[in-house]
């Protein structure tokens, strides 16, 4: 019988997109714009779609600036460009940019080889630009600045860790741009009290202000008080700021939202209250490394009824403290605990029992918590999004059970180094909102307690599973069946794991992060899995993976195209392979410890073909081995050396490695 040729109407040959308006194809792109994968996938669908989709593009991070004039002759409308994976930009790339891109923001951040030239024809061309990043250019001098000043609607502006830069050249910032609201000054050692008093002086439009690390005195605080619109003030690390400086402005901060003066070890509860008295809209306070945080201290705080976040790490913490804060802070949504001594059962329960509404707690290594206070943890805060207890030793294994049973809202969840097992992570399973867990350390666990894990928290999109050395094959295929959008794994340490579970992860198509680190038994096969079905990964950690070869880089080299960080130490890959991985990839970090098959010519080959390198270790004795002007070179190019002198760890008997695989398998 013949088959009549059915004829195709009209209307199926219609594209429905030819119906829809720019404006709401680019919603549609906006979307899709945190997804470099998808947004590749639309331009390709065909002419129209890749012509739209270069019309809507504003934002460019190129890897290699060979390919930026190609990139600017598509995306035309590009006005934020971030320099961010290119370690040389030379002032005539930013000549060539500021003439072809009316740019409004900027990100140079460790960026090198630009001078003020360059700047100056930016600042020329690009009359909108409002935000610039030059933090860690380390060159950066005060003739910069000078240029930087004549950016009249410059708003933004971070100089974080710019060494060389004096109190000169912020004044000239300070004189030239008086739209700026956000500056950052972090660790910037060369400004003092004249610099920052001028920004405070001049630029009365500042927000945000960061000030960390300064030598900075009561001089120009007196100055920063009198912002109108300043919101959030970090004084981290001011150690030249005390109470009896603050004791002196009897007026504080009145529009401060947001205060950091962690390792501030010369303030205490008398300063803090001299800076706060009047700051009614405070919602995030952060006093970590600082003074003991006593009954006096906390009553300072009598005036914040609308704090949300308190972060008191590794501060020494008394009963009497905190139970004050939980009387005083009647708002607090988060409470930061990480590695404070003197954290007890009964100043914890305290705190939690006056705050029910708590959605965030971190009592990291508070090793004086029991049972008493989990249980009351999870009585209280049923509606806890996010909790961390790393190394809380006196739990036992019971408390955990409480977790799954009563805080059902949970995301986030850190039992790294504890005593958990399977009847807890059983319990745990039904926080159906996870997309964290971390595990690693939890030596009680097994495959079976995984597997209730993968049935049930479905959303999971990072798992650290760190030498938990009871975790087999079968508890990770539960996970890759259950967890697809898995972005993170690490199951370094974990002993019996195979190339079995590799293949099974493969299916998780949205892993970027995979940490396999002293797994001996997986071979190049499961890593050619990975390589074929995760093909967003950017970060590969396959130390001590002996069994791992030349073959496994071959997969690596053509499917992982995203590959930016890779640690190859003590594997059985040679020159070849790595080689053949140099000449595809676009690495970013190489680490190499340790390699027997490589050779001196072999890594310099490599080096050179890897363009985009940035950083490299190697252990110290092969520097010797490298001709000095391939170093420098590289180092002109961008790349940085750190040389560790470890030394080696004895292998395994590769046969033994072949006989425990063929029995697992």
């Amino acid at each position: 019988m013949v088959m009549k040729k059915q004829k195709t109407s009209p209307e199926s040959n219609l594209n429905l997109f030819d119906h829809l308006s720019e404006e709401l194809i680019f919603l549609i792109l906006d979307h899709l714009k945190d997804s470099p994968f998808d947004l590749k996938s639309f331009s390709l669908v065909s002419k129209s779609f890749h012509k739209l989709e270069s019309l809507h593009r504003k934002d460019l991070k190129p890897l290699h600036l060979k390919h930026l004039p190609k990139l600017l002759t598509r995306f035309q409308y590009v006005s934020n460009l971030d320099f961010t994976l290119c370690p040389v930009v030379t002032d005539e790339y930013l000549s060539f940019v500021s003439s072809v891109c009316m740019l409004r923001s900027v990100i140079l951040s460790r960026s090198r080889l630009f001078s003020h030239v360059g700047l100056s024809s930016l600042v020329k061309n690009c009359v909108g630009l409002v935000e610039i990043d030059l933090s860690n250019v380390e060159d950066l001098r005060d003739s910069s600045l000078g240029v930087l000043a004549e950016a009249k609607n410059l708003e933004k502006l971070c100089l974080a860790r710019c060494k060389m830069i004096t109190d000169i050249g912020i004044g000239c910032v300070a004189v030239g741009c008086r739209k700026l609201r956000f500056i950052s000054l972090r660790w910037c050692l060369g400004v003092g009290d004249l610099g920052v008093g001028l920004i405070a002086v001049k630029c009365k439009e500042i927000q945000s202000l960061d000030l960390s690390y300064l030598q900075i005195t009561e001089k120009c605080l007196l100055q920063v008080m009198k912002l109108d619109r300043l919101e959030h003030l970090v004084l981290e690390g001011c150690i030249t700021i005390d109470d009896d400086s603050l004791a002196t402005h009897k007026h504080g901060f009145k529009t401060l939202q947001t205060l950091n003066i962690s390792s501030c070890e010369n303030v205490n509860h008398a300063g803090l209250s001299s800076l706060i008295n009047e700051a009614k809209p405070l919602r995030q306070l952060i006093l970590a490394y600082g003074s003991p945080v006593t009954l006096a201290l906390a009553n300072s705080l009598r005036n914040c009824s609308l704090l949300q976040s308190i972060k008191l790490d590794g501060c020494l913490v008394t009963c009497s403290g905190l139970r004050a804060i939980g009387n005083w802070c009647a708002s607090l949504r988060e409470v930061s605990l990480s590695k404070c001594m003197g954290v007890t059962d009964e100043g914890l329960s305290s705190l939690v029992t006056k705050h029910k509404d708590l959605r965030k707690l971190d009592i990291t290594c508070c090793r004086k918590i029991t049972h008493k206070s989990i249980a009351q943890i999870t009585n209280s805060c049923t509606s806890l999004t996010s909790f961390r207890m790393e190394s809380c030793t006196l739990v036992p294994r019971e408390s955990y059970v409480l977790i799954g049973q009563r805080c059902h809202f949970l995301e986030e969840l850190d039992l790294t180094d504890n005593e958990v097992d399977d009847e807890g992570l059983i319990s745990i399973s039904r926080c159906s909102k996870l997309y964290s867990l971390k595990l690693g350390i939890c030596l009680n666990i097994t495959s079976e307690g995984l597997s209730y894990i993968g049935m049930s928290c479905t959303k999971l999109t990072e798992l650290d599973l760190y030498r938990c050395a009871g975790i087999s094959d079968k508890g990770i295929l539960s996970i890759s069946d259950g967890c697809t959008d898995l972005q993170m794994i690490n199951i370094a340490y974990c002993n019996d794991i195979t190339d079995i579970s590799l293949v099974s992860l493969s299916k998780c198509t949205k892993i970027q992060t995979f940490e396999s680190r002293g797994c001996p038994l997986i071979t190049s096969f499961g890593l050619a899995a990975i390589a074929v079905g995760c093909k967003q990964l950017s970060k590969l950690d396959i130390k001590k993976c002996y069994l791992i070869d030349d073959l496994g880089m071959v997969p690596l080299a053509h499917f992982s195209q995203n590959l930016r960080q890779i640690n190859l130490s003590y594997s059985s890959v040679t020159d070849v392979g790595l080689l053949t991985l140099a000449s595809f990839c676009c690495l970013q970090s190489l680490t190499i410890l340790h390699l027997k098959g490589l050779t001196p010519n072999g890594l310099g080959a490599t080096l050179l073909a890897c363009g985009g390198l940035t950083k490299v270790k190697l252990h110290v004795s092969i520097r010797a081995l490298l001709p000095r002007p391939l170093i420098n070179y590289l180092e002109t190019r961008g790349c940085s050396f750190q040389w560790r002198d470890k030394e080696f760890q004895a292998e395994l008997d590769p046969k033994c490695w072949k006989l425990r695989l063929d029995n697992t398998i």
